[in-house]
């Protein structure tokens, strides 16, 4: 829950806070931050006679060595109940400070909650020294004040943040403290999702969850890579679940992980199995029969003329919608789940993901399409496939798009896309839950198979045919799909004089004293989703001769080998992810040769499972040129294979630069 929430999560029921971020003191770097407004208070109070007290457990020495931060946990103890219109939560952690390092982290407190939906009662601050307790509940006095990390980015979304300074915390203190949460969703009251970790990365003495919920709704469990089970109880009309990890081993943290791989080994828990639920609670809201003001709807009905084809109305609408309507999230309150008319969001001039596919959905409507919002995450899409139900699984909202049985799926809030319906790039989040009034379930959005290159750089060095000349070097790099839709808006965000400096730049870090001759040259087909970017360098005689750089001349790809992972294969248990698919091109042709040069005799290309990767080279007797290719292939590599797949990344990068001695003059090559 760490990332700006487009689409909120309806029923949190945790504070955005786990392990030791717990006990961060608050550091604000590059965050908009206001005062606590009235009615933000974090209250003081009892705990209610429904929550069960567990006594402090003890830490099993043997995980000693492992320790971080001079934090020892001891308990996370989470208490959960239905009330009515809502929940009721019970939050409780433990630990004990074991050196100076966790004194200077461990001696406050700051916790994050929505003011909107939730109220905040803490029940106790004590200190435990040599098995007396100190309560310091009355003299703690809390900071409650907003923080926007994303502000910059036009993402608000209200939260506050509380934080506390306990005095005369010492070394060797056990630091307890428990708190009450009343929450009233705004939607999906009646609804309960929550997943936790039985093993964090570093020891814990005791993970516990006790969640108390109507006999009539049984819960629905996920377990992933546990066999922990929940004790049950049921009496009377309710029914309680009691999951317990005592002294778990710790799990290294990997790097690199899938969407759909949790880091730790995890309980999920939902109050209904059906997609539908989750739906239901939203579909009210997206009233796709809605009209647009006078204007809009005008610049519809002029679309509606010009075109015929639905497949050209949806891109013009798209278009629409996406070029004239900026984006801006104002996610607090109702605005975390509730979209805003299209009527406010034309009027507005701005809407977040909400705003916006409604908006689009309806324009489509009114065109005569069949178009429906969905909801989907922005990072962790292809989890959708497999997590519970629940509105917590998605932050971003999309359109879906029906023609003659052909899905589209559109992003509203991209900016300047691309292509028509036959090259429309579908945004690569894996899954997205349409909301429909029936049948709601869980629907793929293919990927579109990368037949060339997204992006393909030519670069073209004339080496000097005279002595005192320079060398002239010419790169045309050429971007389709994806890879142009992000050109594209690279370009119009950033000045073109900064972009070309950077290219400046990359350049003389491989070739020192590269100059410039003119400002970059672009052409861009919209329709047909390339872009073009051309740039003109010379390099002086003096400097093509200085340190040996003709002698020692490289010649390096760049097809996007930084972007693939190379993890740390020491106790690696978790499968890697590759991210988006990659195609890219890149070819260096050296012209004005005095000499005949060729490349390796033996074939170093490289093709596994997972990444292909190949050089090609041709020559004359004035000329030399060669081709490299990179294309992965799946999205993941599996566990068992990464030792394979690190080495032939390691093939990979040795055969991705070449270096010839081109101030070689004789017939002979090199």
């Amino acid at each position: 829950m760490g990332r700006a929430r487009h689409f909120q999560a309806a029923t949190t029921v945790v504070a955005r806070l786990t392990g030791l971020a717990r006990l961060t003191v608050v550091i604000v770097i590059c965050t908009v931050c206001w005062p606590a407004m009235a009615g933000t208070t974090v209250h003081k109070g009892n705990f209610g006679d429904w929550i069960e007290p567990v006594a402090l457990p003890k830490a099993d020495p043997q995980f000693d060595s492992q320790i971080k931060n001079g934090i020892s946990n001891l308990l996370s103890d989470y208490q959960i109940r239905k009330r009515p219109g809502g929940l009721e939560v019970f939050d409780r952690y433990a630990y004990k400070i074991v050196d100076r390092t966790g004194l200077e982290r461990g001696a406050s407190i700051s916790f994050e909650f929505d003011p909107a939906t939730s109220e905040v009662t803490v029940n106790w601050i004590n200190i435990i020294r040599d098995g007396v307790v100190i309560q310091h509940l009355s003299d703690a006095e809390f900071d409650v004040f907003r923080r926007e990390r994303d502000a910059e980015k036009g993402l608000f979304d209200g939260w506050l943040t509380a934080y506390v300074n306990i005095n005369d915390v010492r070394v060797g203190d056990i630091v307890d403290y428990g708190k009450t949460t009343v929450r009233t969703p705004i939607i999906g009251a009646d609804l309960l999702f929550h997943s936790f970790a039985v093993a964090w990365d570093e020891p814990i003495a005791l993970i516990r969850r006790r969640v108390t919920w109507p006999k009539v709704q049984p819960l629905n469990v996920r377990q992933v890579r546990t066999d922990i089970r929940p004790d049950v109880l049921s009496t009377g009309e309710t029914t309680t679940y009691l999951w317990q990890s005592a002294n778990p081993i710790p799990v290294k943290s990997q790097e690199y992980l899938p969407p759909d791989f949790l880091t730790y080994p995890s309980i999920e828990i939902s109050s209904t199995s059906k997609w539908q639920d989750i739906v239901d609670t939203v579909l009210p809201y997206y009233r796709l029969n809605q009209k647009p003001p006078a204007d809009f709807a005008a610049k519809l009905d002029a679309i509606a003329a010009q075109f015929d084809a639905p497949e050209d109305r949806m891109i013009e609408a798209m278009r629409l919608v996406q070029d004239n309507i900026r984006y801006v999230s104002l996610s607090m309150g109702r605005g975390s789940y509730i979209p805003r008319s299209p009527t406010t969001v034309v009027a507005s001039g701005f809407g977040d993901c909400k705003d916006k596919a409604l908006l689009l959905a309806s324009s489509l409507r009114r065109l005569g399409l069949h178009a429906d919002v969905a909801l989907t995450d922005l990072d962790e899409g292809l989890a959708l496939a497999t997590i519970l139900p629940t509105i917590r699984a998605f932050d971003h909202v999309i359109v879906k798009v029906v023609i003659d049985s052909q899905a589209y799926w559109i992003d509203a809030t991209n900016y300047l896309q691309g292509g028509r319906a036959d090259n429309l790039i579908p945004p690569d989040y894996g899954f997205a839950l349409p909301i429909v009034a029936d049948n709601a379930a869980m629907e793929k959005i293919d990927r579109n198979e990368l037949y060339q290159p997204t992006t393909f750089v030519n670069e073209v060095f004339d080496f000097p045919k005279r002595k005192g000349e320079p060398l002239k070097l010419t790169v045309t790099t050429t971007y389709w799909g994806a890879d142009a839709d992000s050109m594209r808006y690279k370009l119009v965000s950033q000045s073109a004089a900064k972009i070309a400096d950077d290219y400046l730049r990359y350049h003389n870090r491989q070739y020192p004293g590269m100059k410039s001759l003119g400002p970059l040259v672009t052409n861009d087909s919209r329709d047909k989703n390339l872009v073009s970017v051309t740039e003109s360098y010379d390099l002086s005689a003096d400097d093509l001769d200085a340190d040996n750089l003709a002698k020692e001349f490289a010649l390096k790809s760049d097809v996007g080998i930084r972007y693939l992972p190379e993890p740390d294969l020491l106790e690696r248990s978790a499968p890697i992810w590759l991210g988006s698919p990659i195609f890219r091109r890149h070819r260096c042709t050296v012209r004005n040769l005095k000499a005949h040069f060729v490349g390796p005799e033996d074939n170093d290309d490289v093709i596994t499972p997972y990444v292909a990767f190949k050089a090609r080279w041709t020559s004359t007797s004035t000329e030399f040129q060669v081709d490299w290719f990179l294309k992965t292939i799946n999205g993941q590599v599996p566990a068992k294979s990464i030792g394979p797949y690190l080495k032939s990344l390691k093939k990979i990068n040795d055969n991705s630069a070449w270096n010839y001695n081109f101030a070689y003059s004789d017939a002979e090559a090199n």
